[in-house]
Order: C-alpha cells, then sequence, then structure tokens
C-alpha cells in the first residue's frame, strides 16, 4: 500500500488531481469544510507519512509527530506563515516543512492597500451611513478621511508581500520608508525610491503603517503601547501579518485614545476569537482574514501544497520549504 497521507481540510480545486491513481488509495481528507477537533486530527494522523495542515489545526507539534510515528517524512503547510509549526521539534525529527509563499503575495498586498484605503478614508462611518439609511445627501460639512497623495508609508518588513505593497504606492506618490534585515535595491531605485530606516525612525515618520512580519520570538508584539506612542495622532496602522505581531490590548488603547487616528485589520492575535472590544471602534476596519482568499490563489495555494507534500513523501527537496 502506497504511504498514507492525510489532508485536515477539502482544499479548493482539485488536491486528488496531483496525485496518482495509486497514491490515491491511502488518503483521508476531512469531508467536512471544518477545522478539526484535535482528537479527531490526533486519531487520523497515526501511520501518516505527509500531512497538508491548516493554520486552524496549529499547533502542529510533538504531540503530532508522536501520533503520526516515524513515517512522517513531511507537514505541508496551505499558508506562507507557519508559526503554527514546531519547526525545532519537526527538525529534529528530520520532517520537512512547506508553506505556499507565491500564491500568497499579490492577493494579500491588494487586502493591504484596501485597508489602507478604507481606514483612511474612514469606510466603517460611511459605510454605517448607507447601511442604516441615514444618509440624506452629499453636504459641505462631509468629512471622511485624508489625502492620501503624498503621504509617507512604512513598510515594516519587505519580503515577498511588503515588496509588493511598496509597488503598489507608485500610484499615489507616496513616500517610502521600509524596515528589512537587507537593503532592498529593488524598490530603492525609481520610480519608487524607497529609503531602509530602523523601526523607531519610520513609525515617528510615517502616515500610513503596514506590518509583514512573521510571527516568531523577535516579532511578537513587536508593536505595542511603546510603538504606538512613536506613531503620529493622525497615522493608521494596517496589519495583514499575523495577530501577534501587534499587541492587541495595547491597539485598543491606543485607538480608544484616538492616540492614533485608525487601524485595518484582517489578521488577529487569538483568531477566530476576536476581542470585542475591538468589534465597538469605529475607528477600526476589520477582515476575516481574507488575505489570501482570491479563487486563483487558494487553488495555487493548493497546487503548491500538493508539490510540497509530494516531494517529502518521496524524499527530495521541497520546492517551496521553510526558510533556513
Amino acid at each position: 500500500m502506497h504511504s498514507k497521507i492525510v489532508i485536515s481540510y477539502p482544499l479548493p480545486g482539485n488536491a486528488m488531481q496531483f496525485l496518482s491513481e495509486n497514491e490515491r488509495e491511502n488518503v483521508w481528507v476531512n469531508p467536512k469544510a471544518a477545522i478539526l477537533q484535535r482528537s479527531a486530527l490526533l486519531e487520523q494522523v497515526q501511520g501518516a507519512a505527509g500531512l497538508v495542515v491548516t493554520p486552524g489545526d496549529g499547533p502542529i507539534n510533538a504531540e503530532i509527530f508522536k501520533a503520526a510515528g516515524s513515517n512522517l517524512k513531511v507537514v505541508s503547510c496551505y499558508s506562507v506563515g507557519f508559526d503554527y509549526v514546531d519547526i525545532v521539534e519537526a527538525r529534529r525529527r528530520a520532517i520537512a516543512v512547506g508553506i505556499t509563499p507565491d500564491a500568497t503575495t499579490e492577493p494579500t498586498a491588494d487586502i493591504a492597500w484596501l485597508l489602507i484605503l478604507g481606514a483612511n478614508r474612514d469606510l466603517n462611518r460611511a459605510y454605517e451611513k448607507m447601511r442604516c439609511r441615514t444618509w440624506s445627501g452629499i453636504a459641505p460639512s462631509d468629512q471622511f478621511g485624508n489625502r492620501l497623495v503624498g503621504k509617507t508609508l512604512f513598510v515594516v518588513g519587505c519580503g515577498r508581500i511588503g515588496s509588493a505593497v511598496a509597488r503598489r504606492a507608485v500610484g499615489w506618490n507616496m513616500n517610502l520608508k521600509y524596515l528589512a534585515r537587507t537593503d532592498k535595491p529593488e524598490i530603492e531605485k525609481p520610480p519608487l525610491f524607497a529609503q531602509r530606516v530602523t523601526l523607531e525612525q519610520g513609525l515617528r515618520q510615517a502616515d500610513f503603517v503596514s506590518l509583514h512580519l512573521p510571527l516568531n520570538q523577535a516579532t511578537h508584539h513587536i508593536i505595542g503601547a511603546n510603538e504606538l506612542a512613536m506613531m503620529k495622532e493622525s497615522a493608521v496602522l494596517i496589519n495583514t501579518a499575523r495577530g501577534g505581531v501587534i499587541d492587541e490590548k495595547a491597539l485598543i488603547a491606543a485607538l480608544r485614545d484616538k492616540s492614533i487616528r485608525a487601524a485595518g485589520l484582517d489578521v488577529y492575535e487569538n483568531e477566530p476569537n476576536i476581542d470585542p472590544e475591538l468589534f465597538e471602534l469605529s475607528n477600526c476596519l476589520m477582515l476575516p482574514h481574507i488575505g489570501t482568499a482570491t479563487v486563483e490563489d487558494r487553488r495555487w495555494m493548493t497546487e503548491i501544497a500538493m508539490q510540497n507534500l509530494l516531494a517529502g513523501i518521496e524524499g527530495k527537496p521541497l520546492p517551496n520549504s521553510i526558510p533556513a
């Protein structure tokens, strides 16, 4: 019998098309479009050589690896983030871990800009007027946000997604600042002319701060009360990375006190359990973690995840492995 494969969630598109007839004989796919209970996941992974998992299945740790047993060769993440996988333990057990980076870049950058535009133009308040049918027509006193053209955008984390966000800024003739471990010549040259700065420099100068960092020990709560206090009162904070890079309680306090003007969030610290205080803030534009959720890109993610899975089972290098 062929190596056992477990796919924890029914993936968009047709995941089975990437498997041979023999490989399909020993595949278990969650029949429901719902995150598995932990006990069910632990039961299903027994004897598996390869797993395809989502962030909702986390933590993927020693408990999962032990339940799977010595046959487990690869964990293929249906995501670009892998903070829910115990990488140290996976490496100790020689389990390869794959991610889906390219498919997530452009759609997530689009959502970051949706949040920049929406939070800047006070979309919550405008939508509420229409939903509640209280709009009585255009009036000179209407003021919904500020101009975007010529303002300063600070991109925190300038990998694939951060760079894609920066590229889109050219349409608004923005002054670009970025934080990265190394220089990014591709966005420093015309027409972007981006400037690499420190976190403090960028926070103090920016009108818009967009976060694009992986979540790890170094980046957990990288934006806290002290960092929020560095920002302009007119500034807008955007997060399409991982919820844990922001101290959510500190953000709530800053938004409530209007020490920053607004925030746009697609990710949350304890999602899907969102702090109820966030819903009470009219200056917080919220989306349900839809950064990668386009038809085309979710299907592309399926293809990448399956390619990683099959390579790992065969003992080959993963096409898209986690960073070294």
